[in-house]
């Protein structure tokens, strides 16, 4: 399997169950894996034969944008389902962060693997 590498794309939403991190947006760093076979792209060289990330990308942003959630295990597993279920990617290992959640630390975060087996 082919991976497309997303790294740290800067987003902003309400995350945490804290009062004091449920009034404002904070900011999450999230990072992709997206399996997929390029072969056909690769030999093509076909736009039309390629996944599509910007597209993906795209309704993680609008979706990761509007979004509210107390845990950053809701947050990356909805937006392992954007890749898998919407945008039919086999396989996609997200990774969220939170920078400055914990004090001493630049980041605290999760990293969850989905496949379509994972949604049925």
């Amino acid at each position: 399997m082919d991976i497309i590498e997303i790294d740290d794309l800067r987003l902003r939403c309400l995350i945490g169950f804290s009062p004091h991190e449920r009034k404002d947006k904070q900011d999450v760093v999230i990072s992709l894996h997206i399996g997929t076979d390029m072969r056909k792209a690769g030999e093509t060289d076909d736009p039309e034969d390629a996944f599509n990330y910007r597209t993906v990308t795209k309704a993680i942003i609008q979706h990761v944008e509007a979004s509210e959630y107390n845990l950053v295990e809701k947050l990356a597993s909805e937006i392992a389902r954007i890749c898998v279920v919407d945008y039919g990617a086999p396989y996609v290992q997200v990774r969220v962060h939170k920078p400055g959640a914990l004090r001493f630390a630049d980041s605290v975060g999760v990293v969850i693997e989905r496949g379509p087996d994972d949604f049925a």
